[in-house]
């Protein structure tokens, strides 16, 4: 895996971007985007919602499409930003205006394999597919690419340009660890929120107030976050050095190792994998 570090890349704001689909992971990909200083006037959106259409355009200042087709037609790159139970539907709609104009496009459909959306879309597409997580909605995503064949470097920073309004990007050279990816990170912050659910609830059990455990929860979690993110150590450095011997941190570690914590979790990634490539198998079908 290749990781890139977040921060602006060359301005790329004479490409149009259109987005088809208008829900809560375009929203923050356009609002990135527009706080990062692209121009709204080279966004477009499309989306059977009238009503979010225009709130993206009023918020925003973006432009409005009429239909996916006529967004394909005065695009660059194009994002497909619908759920991946509907990605064939909507994918073969634009085969054909996606194989006259040969825009890049963008999937960020879980599940949804570069193989099928190719298939869908008629072939000999530029494509990249992606995995961004729910703290996009916060710019505060993690965000894994991966780039089918004839896709340039051009439209590799294209695609860092949009994705990259959201967070933190890497790249893999291998499709088949976009499975891990979505164990890992796409589906994450449901591990970590469910590990902030059960020390909240502990110290409201030892006699904490309900919202004293939650605000020391919370920051608790943002503190340690902050400090992975920011130091040169791994987490197991870390770890070791706020444990000390025969201290309180200590005692309750070896409870959670006594209890096949790291199994667990082990477990549970491995499970959410291939939980990923059934999904993977189910949509793809004809």
């Amino acid at each position: 895996m290749n990781q890139q570090n977040t921060g602006t890349l060359p301005d790329k704001s004479s490409s149009t971007i259109a987005f088809i689909g208008g829900g809560n992971m375009a929203t923050s990909l356009i609002g990135g985007l527009v706080a990062d200083g692209y121009r709204p006037a080279h966004i477009l959106v499309s989306d059977p919602d009238s009503e979010k259409l225009a709130s993206l355009a009023a918020r925003f200042g973006v432009r409005a499409a009429d239909d996916n087709v006529k967004a394909v037609e005065k695009a660059e790159v194009v994002v497909l930003a619908v759920k991946p139970q509907i990605m064939q539907q909507i994918a073969e709609s634009l085969a054909a205006a996606v194989q006259q104009w040969r825009p890049l496009v963008i999937s960020i459909a879980a599940g949804v394999r570069e193989a099928h959306l190719q298939r869908w879309l008629g072939g000999n597409v530029a494509l990249i597919r992606s995995m961004p997580n729910t703290p996009a909605m916060l710019q505060a995503g993690a965000t894994v690419l991966h780039a089918g064949k004839g896709v340039s470097a051009e439209q590799k920073n294209l695609a860092e340009t949009v994705l990259r309004a959201v967070g933190l990007t890497c790249w893999v050279k291998d499709e088949a660890l976009m499975d891990p990816v979505t164990a890992l990170s796409g589906s994450g912050p449901a591990y970590l929120f469910l590990v902030m659910e059960a020390m909240e609830q502990a110290g409201i059990e030892m006699g904490l107030p309900a919202d004293t455990s939650r605000l020391l929860t919370l920051q608790t979690a943002l503190g340690a976050a902050r400090m992975a993110m920011e130091s040169s150590e791994g987490p197991a450095t870390l770890r070791r050095r706020v444990t000390s011997p025969g201290g309180t941190t200590e005692r309750a570690l070896q409870t959670l190792e006594q209890g096949g914590l790291k199994t667990l979790f082990a477990k549970a990634l491995g499970d959410a994998k291939r939980r990923s490539e059934e999904l993977s198998e189910i949509l793809g079908k004809e």
